[in-house]
Formats: structure tokens, C-alpha cells, sequence
């Protein structure tokens, strides 16, 4: 069977650092049939309820470490993120961003965790962290002025600013097809969804508080 090619395929090989939470091993398992071994995460980490018991016993044999991790207080997500770091500092990885597959589609509840993940990480890990689905990107912006190169030919028509987790009551945009100037960005207000890009190649967003970007990637 002739496999797709997805962004695992370009971002896997040239990661320092491979890991899965929990059940994305499951979904990594199968979409890499037949070139398993050449996908192989170096650890695996969560309370192992979603793992199934076959793809656990295939990585284990393989030599994949697998770490349990207890606390229901936080996502797997969140802990395989904490495990992340610490190896990180560990073996002294030079890292530009960490990126995460998945975590975005099918259950409402779970994409919440993941963009609630995304706060815990600003107290985790000083790297960026971004969350990439399909034809979906999201990286949380923290407050400030940041610039954004939006022509490297991967970008899809849309993206969106969404003030989630708090209002945010001045945020000013260049770049965009709709901009916005000291405009404020709340729930039952205005939320900056199904925008586009001006043909600059360059958007600058500055923000009060945190502030979820989101955008369309080609698949």
C-alpha cells in the first residue's frame, strides 16, 4: 500500500528529539506501516490508557523507552512536553522549535487540551511550540510585537487571531487583508477568524496578552 506524504515525513528525520504521547503512538504506528523503523520515537510517555497493547509491544521491542507518567491533573501532552525539556537540557540538544503532529482533530475536548498545553508551555520550555494537523497550524503568540514570514509557498488562503484564555484589549496587525489597529480581540466582541494575507509576505502582530495565531497550511 502506497503511503501519503505527510509533514511527518520531512519534519521526523531531522527532529533531535522524537517523542509520542499515549495514543499518538497508536497513530503514528499506522500511518507508518511499512517503514516503521525508520519513524521510531525515542521515548514514549503517558498513563498508557489509550495506548494500544500491540503498538506498545512492537515500540518496546524496538528499543523505544516508554515512561509512565500518573498525574491526572495534566494532559499526556502537557507531561510527554515536561520529559521533552528536561532531555533537552540533559544531553544539551540544540533546539530551534518544537513541533507537534496532531492533537487538533476529533474531539472538541481534546483540541481544547491541546491549545491548553500551549499555555503551560510558556513555564516549561523557553523554545517555541507550535501545533501542526492536516491543514492546520496554531502557536500561541505571548504579549508584544512579533513578525511573522508568511511566502515560503506553504501557507494555505486563511488565518485567524483568536483571543483565547483572556480578552485582549489592544492588538494591532500589518500584513493582513483585514488589519487591526489598538483593536480589541474578546469572545461576544470580535474574533479575528477567516482573514487572509496582503501580498507584503510579512505579517506584524502586537498584542497585549496572549494571543492564539492560527493559519492554513498546504497539505
Amino acid at each position: 500500500m502506497e503511503r501519503a506524504f505527510t509533514p511527518l515525513d520531512c519534519l521526523l528525520p531531522a527532529a533531535a528529539l522524537r517523542a509520542c504521547a499515549d495514543g499518538g503512538a497508536n497513530r503514528l504506528y499506522h500511518i507508518t506501516e511499512g517503514s516503521r523503523d525508520s519513524f521510531l520515537p525515542d521515548y514514549i510517555s503517558g498513563d498508557f490508557d489509550s495506548i494500544q497493547p500491540e503498538v506498545k509491544e512492537y515500540y518496546k521491542v524496538k528499543g523505544c523507552e516508554l515512561i509512565e507518567t500518573m498525574d491526572q491533573d495534566l494532559t499526556d501532552f502537557t507531561k510527554c512536553l515536561q520529559i521533552l525539556q528536561k532531555k533537552i537540557e540533559k544531553n544539551s540538544l540544540q533546539i530551534d522549535v518544537i513541533v507537534t503532529l496532531g492533537g487538533l482533530g476529533g474531539r472538541f475536548d481534546q483540541t481544547m487540551a491541546s491549545v491548553e498545553t500551549l499555555f503551560h508551555a510558556t513555564n516549561i520550555t523557553p523554545f517555541p511550540v507550535i501545533v501542526i494537523q492536516e491543514c492546520s497550524l496554531i502557536y500561541l503568540l505571548q504579549p508584544g510585537k512579533h513578525k511573522l514570514h508568511v511566502d515560503t509557498g506553504l501557507e494555505g488562503a486563511w488565518c485567524g487571531l483568536i483571543p483565547i484564555g483572556n480578552s485582549c484589549e489592544s492588538v494591532t496587525t500589518t500584513g493582513l487583508r483585514w488589519n487591526l489597529t489598538n483593536q480589541v480581540l474578546k469572545f461576544g466582541t470580535l474574533v479575528s477568524t477567516s482573514n487572509t494575507y496582503d501580498d507584503s509576505g510579512i505579517v506584524t502582530i502586537e498584542t497585549d496578552k496572549p494571543l492564539l495565531w492560527t493559519m492554513a497550511i498546504k497539505r
